[in-house]
């Protein structure tokens, strides 16, 4: 019989009874291992540069850190470690920062434990897994960018776009194309707005496939 692979996993969340409920529940689970649990955001990004664990539970309203900023560090640090967001709050202004950030997965704090051990073993295999009512929202996401192909820019905008994924600045392109700067930071914010990109690096990355400009060689 094939051995199941023991999931190393963090739990980050300021409420001492909570960490300590979900670790004494996770450690009669013979294929979950808790290596640490942590209280702050500032120490779970510490734990995983010590542990280098597989998963991190992750809290969101945590003091000093809090979850958001520790999951955008730990996914950009430690790729090898997936970030699963356990919280209270279900509101977009909430699940939408913490999926940008990197997170693999996000439960709400109601959920049944078989779904909480669930979503460990999805985000363990790399996977993803959302509580329903989050994952109602991600699909709508993932529609709204759907419908924002090439032509949902203007001329204007579309150009300006080119000019970015080229690496021109804005003071380059306003100089070049007989326009104020302000014109141009406005006609960039409404182009990250309508393709819902919120960084360079996805803007070049629209561009490429949009075919507004050609990826390197």
């Amino acid at each position: 019989m094939e051995q199941k692979q023991v999931v190393r996993l963090v739990i980050a969340d300021d409420h001492a009874i909570v960490r300590e409920g979900i670790r004494m529940l996770l450690s009669e689970q013979a294929d979950i291992d808790v290596v640490a649990d942590v209280a702050d955001g500032r120490a779970a990004l510490e734990a995983v540069a010590r542990l280098r664990p597989d998963v991190v539970l992750m809290d969101l309203g945590m003091p000093g850190m809090n979850g958001i900023d520790a999951t955008r560090a730990i996914c950009r640090d430690f790729p090898g470690t997936q970030v699963l967001v356990l919280s209270m709050y279900s509101g977009e202004e909430y699940v939408r920062p913490a999926i940008r950030a990197g997170a693999s997965g996000y439960l709400l704090k109601g959920t049944a434990f078989s779904e909480l051990q669930a979503a460990i073993a999805a985000v363990a295999r790399g996977g993803a897994f959302f509580s329903p009512a989050i994952a109602k929202l991600v699909l709508v996401d993932s529609r709204r960018r759907e419908s924002h192909p090439a032509d949902a820019l203007t001329n204007r905008e579309s150009e300006i776009l080119r000019l970015v994924a080229q690496g021109q600045s804005s003071n380059q392109i306003a100089r070049d194309l007989g326009l104020s700067m302000k014109t141009v930071e406005g006609h960039r914010g409404r182009i990250m707005a309508k393709l819902d990109v919120h960084h360079l690096a996805g803007l070049v990355r629209y561009a490429v496939r949009a075919g507004l400009v050609s990826p390197d060689p």
